[in-house]
């Protein structure tokens, strides 16, 4: 296929831009339908003139339908996307991408989606897809799943799909209590489960704790079992925040603000806080998965995208251990541009 790719490109590299941009159109409408014309050309960032143009003939082709409501893919448009998804992955480079990212951050494996999770929320989904992909591929027996929340991790429970014999049990990485609800591992884990036929676990503690709540519920036996079971995961989901923003989020005093500000933090993930080098500046006290459990996880798989977690992605892997990173060329290519220490 590469060669062929290549050879496209040469003699008609006129047709690879208009199939880029009508992929993108039934791609934009797969995530947003129904929607309007007008919408459309906004989320795609073309003109509505030219939008208008593409839609009749993708109209005529069977591949969307139109009502009083907006336009929606049709089970051939959703065919033709999910077939040309490889295709356009090797228009588009990311595959060349990927392996450049993969020297960068010194990882395993990296799947990048098309897009900008910054810019267009569906695009989260994509990175959700691309996670449910590489599950279905690894999962072969009924394992443990530990999951962080987060939105990126809530568009993830969105497109979650039942697994082929194997019902997983899904359990939230951490506590969350204190959150929006949907955002909540407990949620998300619940979610995931439903959409799978598998199973989960609650953990119901609030998220940080203080110092004398965090002494007595670690020592109930209801939370020991859990977390226990939490600690021991298979599998691991996590999200990677900006820390000023994860801390804000998590209602954090002001003394805390300041010294994030102060010792420079960049990133967060399980509780840790993280400078552009990679070292813990501060660490929350919470209940569930430590950065030392990574070690003994059979998968750690990180998804975080959008320009602006370049720079907190950088720092993570500095000192988190994780098999599989999954983001967006938004974040890719900032990260490759050299505008984050590395």
């Amino acid at each position: 296929m590469k060669a062929l790719v290549e050879l496209q490109k040469k003699l008609c590299p006129d047709l690879i831009d208009v199939m880029q941009q009508r992929y993108l159109i039934l791609q934009t409408i797969a995530h947003l339908q129904p929607i309007g014309r007008r919408s459309l050309a906004v989320n795609t960032n073309l003109s509505e003139r030219h939008v208008r143009g593409e839609l009749d003939l993708l109209h005529d082709q069977g591949l969307l339908s139109v009502s009083t409501k907006g336009m929606m893919i049709t089970s051939n448009g959703q065919h033709l996307l999910d077939t040309l998804a490889t295709y356009m992955r090797q228009i588009t480079d990311l595959h060349v991408l990927e392996q450049a990212l993969q020297d960068k951050l010194h990882i395993k494996k990296v799947i990048i989606v098309p897009g900008n999770s910054d810019q267009h929320n569906w695009v989260k989904q994509e990175m959700g897809k691309a996670c449910v992909s590489f599950l279905k591929s690894e999962l072969t027996k009924n394992e443990t799943i530990a999951v962080t929340g987060g939105t990126t991790m809530e568009a993830i429970g969105e497109v979650m799909q039942p697994f082929e014999r194997v019902n997983p049990l899904f359990v939230p990485a951490r506590g969350g209590i204190g959150e929006k609800v949907e955002n909540q591992a407990n949620t998300i884990a619940a979610k995931m489960a439903n959409k799978t036929n598998g199973e989960y676990r609650q953990l119901y503690v609030p998220d940080p704790l203080s110092e004398s709540s965090y002494q007595i519920m670690i020592k109930e036996p209801s939370i020991v079992e859990i977390v226990q079971l939490i600690r021991k995961a298979d599998i691991i989901l996590h999200g990677i925040g900006d820390a000023i923003t994860m801390a804000k989020r998590r209602k954090a005093d002001e003394q805390v603000i300041h010294k994030l500000l102060e010792k420079e933090a960049v990133s967060e993930a399980f509780g840790y806080y993280f400078n552009e080098n990679g070292d813990v500046v501060h660490k929350v006290r919470t209940i569930g998965i430590q950065l030392e459990d990574l070690a003994s996880s059979k998968h750690v798989i990180t998804i975080a995208g959008g320009t602006s977690k370049a720079q907190a992605i950088v720092s993570y892997f500095k000192q988190g251990k994780s098999d599989l990173l999954v983001t967006d060329e938004g974040a890719a290519k900032e990260i490759l541009r050299g505008n984050t220490s590395l």
